[in-house]
């Protein structure tokens, strides 16, 4: 009788054990980054200007390392005599890679992205959508149990256009104006 009951006191520890671990490394994240754009919206080439902003978030816990992630960023700066003041909204997937105490992750997100109503040079009218999208990945480096540090870098496209002539103002692009953006951004993520 004896062997039985034993075997069922440690089945239930070791199932016990095995959850409790399973339910650490599944946890939601909210994280606050400094964010740096290699260009402005309007930066044609000879007068490229990089912006400065932040990066706010929530990933949700992970089903087989892979994470439903939203992120919001914003950036301030002036090119050409205009300010540029863009605004993205994105949601996607964040797949997580444990090493060690460190986890590498990869990202790709899409949405959309705003600015201010006359970001084009010498504050010309501007379209103010344009889809948006992030591929790219970091490293998470734990402080303490709850609190990492992370550094992120990412391929950031947009597809700005500045607004033409009336009456029907359609959208165009001047030759050299920016899709492509890196991203780098660092900052910390709760745990929780």
């Amino acid at each position: 009788m004896r062997p039985p009951l034993f075997t069922l006191i440690a089945l239930l520890c070791l199932t016990s054990a095995i959850r409790a671990q399973r339910e650490d490394s599944v946890r939601h994240e909210i994280f606050g980054d400094y964010t740096f754009l290699s260009n402005s919206l309007n930066g044609l080439p000879g007068s490229r200007q990089p912006l400065n902003g932040w990066e706010v978030g929530v990933a949700f816990p992970s089903w087989n390392n892979l994470r439903f992630k939203f992120d919001i960023s914003g950036y301030r700066g002036t090119n050409l005599g205009a300010a540029q003041q863009p605004l993205y909204l994105l949601a996607g997937a964040q797949y997580d890679f444990h090493l060690r105490k460190e986890t590498l992750f990869a990202e790709g997100l899409a949405g959309e992205g705003g600015a201010n109503k006359n970001w084009g040079p010498n504050n010309a009218a501007a379209e103010l959508p344009s889809l948006a999208a992030i591929f790219g990945g970091g490293l998470d480096t734990p402080l303490t149990r709850r609190i990492s540090f992370r550094v992120s870098g990412d391929y950031q496209y947009s597809n700005f256009a500045l607004k033409g002539p009336g009456p029907n103002f359609f959208p165009y692009r001047p030759p050299g104006l920016p899709n492509n953006f890196a991203r780098i951004s660092t900052g910390l993520v709760w745990l929780f």
